[in-house]
């Protein structure tokens, strides 16, 4: 018998692809779980059609999830992959340049018979597992349809069923190769389909063969062993961004002494908010699944003004019909939350690919003079620290707060160190409950020293008082239509946004010196690659710095400070050059963009020859 190598490697990606059918989300998910349990750092980037079912076989079919391991901290789930598992030729041909050479390619042998090459495009009599063009990758053909029927044989389920647990065969065969236990993945099939007695044994079997296939065949004279990661001590869990946000919610919810209400119209990427939470009323949170996205958004108007931390959800398009809505909001100066999973735009534009463009809409995006605060994430783990602080924001300033997140972060997936519930700091909330000593009659937008006007619960004997969207007067809230009072309205209204600033933290360099040549600035999703890149190029010696945003309006007092001890500023983008418009139009910076506009991440590599640009 052949004898059999361990071999420690110390990071490794894969990525398995194949028609949105194959369960390649469901197979990334449970080695990303398994992988979580063992200790080891992991990043993650899941990839699906934009069409709910697209023709099978087909290119825009292909369904993707990378995954990223490593005994040493990472940032990112990698540029290249060192494994494809390939189901069909449509996911072969999609994910080709992004495999490393020599790299593995797992091929199931079915998925490229004349029906699926001629579904992928290619020229008759082509097939690229076979004519030698994968030369210079380690190519494994499996035929998983055959092996997984030959192994389900006895159980009573059709073909076409039985054909559903092939990416269970796949992920038994990777959990051999990579040395793994198959525990995590019985208890999830078992909690799944406990009460499905052949559906559960058909996946069990499959799993189990895929593994033992790997042990007994004797081409595979390898297994791969990635070591426990040198973390920071702590309890951890692998969390989506969705996941984590929806947790936030909550904390901040518990934390400030509110009930939690969800206004909101499911729209791809930020659908999972509403799931998650529709799961949590022992929390005393109500969701509200509106018939559209203004009905949404004015629901959670209503729950603010009866006193509720008010959430509605969304993505871009969707924030577009919420636009006259948010104006409402503003000018009703009432606490609320409008988070914005970005996705790729415009119109319905690319529904599951990740976009950071919604930043100036965020801005900018309404009638008349609309001020809001910005606040984004910058990874799935920090969707929850980032939305407990803005909620902090929208009830201590009585002000709307725009809330960035993108598909990246919303369905990617990390380790995190969560906080104990003692150790998140309290959020005071004052609700006006009477008239003061000094007060004859109530004053609606009598401002504190935040310009905070009081927020009063309806039905509080002594507090009625006029709302509604025409110009208040200043005070009183009463209509007015005079144009001093409206400038000074609309100033007010900017200056409150303006003196955030003064509530803030102070914005810190993420990586590197506080001065130097470059300095790359980021937000949102771009976090990752900007440090796993500045990180390198330090090592080699250049003068490099990242600092990255979590409050874009209004900005850390501190940042044009920041900016002014570097030579050149940096702006990597998932659009075509948005914060760098307003980073040069607020600091008078000539910064330098780069803009990267393709569904896709920015990689570390495609960033570190731009900055080497300026080095």
């Amino acid at each position: 018998m052949t004898q059999r190598k361990e071999q420690l490697l110390q990071d490794i990606v894969i990525k398995f692809a194949g028609d949105s059918g194959d369960g390649m989300q469901l197979t990334g998910s449970q080695f990303t779980n398994n992988t979580a349990l063992l200790g080891i750092d992991l990043a993650t980037f899941p990839d699906f059609p934009a069409e709910i079912r697209a023709p099978q076989g087909t290119i825009p079919g292909v369904s993707g999830y990378q995954l990223r391991f490593s005994s040493d901290a990472i940032y990112t789930p990698g540029d290249l992959c060192d494994v494809l598992v390939a189901m069909n030729a449509a996911a072969l041909k999609t994910n080709l340049k992004a495999i490393k050479k020599g790299g593995k390619i797992i091929a199931n042998v079915d998925g490229f018979d004349s029906k699926n090459l001629r579904l992928a495009n290619y020229p008759e009599g082509i097939n690229p597992i076979e004519d030698g063009s994968l030369e210079g990758f380690e190519l494994i053909k499996m035929d998983v349809t055959k092996m997984t029927r030959e192994a389900l044989k006895d159980i009573t389920l059709g073909t076409k069923e039985k054909d559903r647990a092939k990416n269970m065969f796949v992920l038994g065969f990777l959990y051999w190769m990579y040395n793994r236990n198959m525990e995590s993945t019985l208890n999830f099939l078992q909690e799944k389909f406990g009460k499905k007695d052949d559906i559960l044994n058909a996946n069990i079997k499959a799993l189990q063969a895929g593994y033992n296939y790997g042990d007994t065949t004797e081409t595979f004279t390898t297994r791969y062993t990635v070591e426990k990661a040198k973390m920071k001590p702590g309890t951890y869990r692998s969390i989506m961004g969705n996941q984590a946000l929806s947790m936030g919610l909550v904390a901040a919810a518990e934390k400030s002494g509110l009930p939690l209400f969800l206004g909101s119209y499911p729209i791809t990427p930020a659908s999972d908010i509403l799931h998650d939470l529709s799961r949590m009323k022992n929390f005393n949170v109500k969701t509200f699944q509106a018939e559209d996205e203004i009905a949404g958004i004015t629901s959670a108007i209503g729950a603010a003004y009866g006193g509720a931390l008010a959430v509605t959800t969304t993505s871009g398009p969707g924030l577009a019909l919420k636009g006259e809505a948010i104006g409402l909001a503003v000018m009703l100066e009432i606490p609320l939350i409008i988070i914005d999973v970005q996705r790729g735009g415009p119109s319905t534009g690319l529904p599951t690919k990740t976009e950071q463009s919604d930043l100036l809409q965020a801005y900018y995006g309404r009638n008349g003079e609309c001020p809001m605060p910005v606040v984004s994430a910058s990874t799935p783990s920090d969707c929850f620290e980032a939305v407990f602080e803005a909620a902090r924001i929208s009830l201590q300033h009585m002000v709307p707060v725009m809330f960035l997140s993108d598909g990246y972060i919303a369905n990617g997936a990390e380790p995190w160190m969560f906080p104990k519930a003692e150790d998140l700091p309290n959020i005071k909330v004052n609700f006006k409950t009477g008239l003061a000593e000094d007060e004859i009659k109530f004053q609606p937008y009598k401002r504190d020293e935040k310009l905070a006007r009081p927020w009063a619960v309806p039905g509080t004997k002594g507090l009625e008082h006029r709302i509604g969207g025409l110009e208040k007067q200043d005070i009183t809230g009463n209509v007015n239509y005079e144009p001093d009072n409206h400038e000074h309205m609309v100033k007010t209204r900017q200056a409150k946004v303006d003196l955030i600033a003064n509530y803030i933290p102070d914005q810190q360099i993420d990586t590197g010196a506080t001065k130097g040549k470059v300095l790359v600035l980021g937000w949102g999703s771009t976090f990752g690659s900007i440090k796993s890149a500045v990180i390198e190029l330090i090592q080699e010696g250049h003068q490099v710095s990242h600092a990255h945003l979590r409050y874009l309006r209004p900005f850390p007092k501190n940042l044009g400070e920041i900016l002014s001890e570097f030579d050149t500023i940096l702006i990597p983008e998932i659009n075509n050059g948005q914060l760098i418009k307003i980073i040069r139009d607020v600091f008078f910076v000539d910064a330098k963009g780069y803009n990267k506009i393709k569904g896709t991440p920015i990689t570390k590599g495609e960033l570190t020859e731009e900055i080497k640009k300026y080095l």
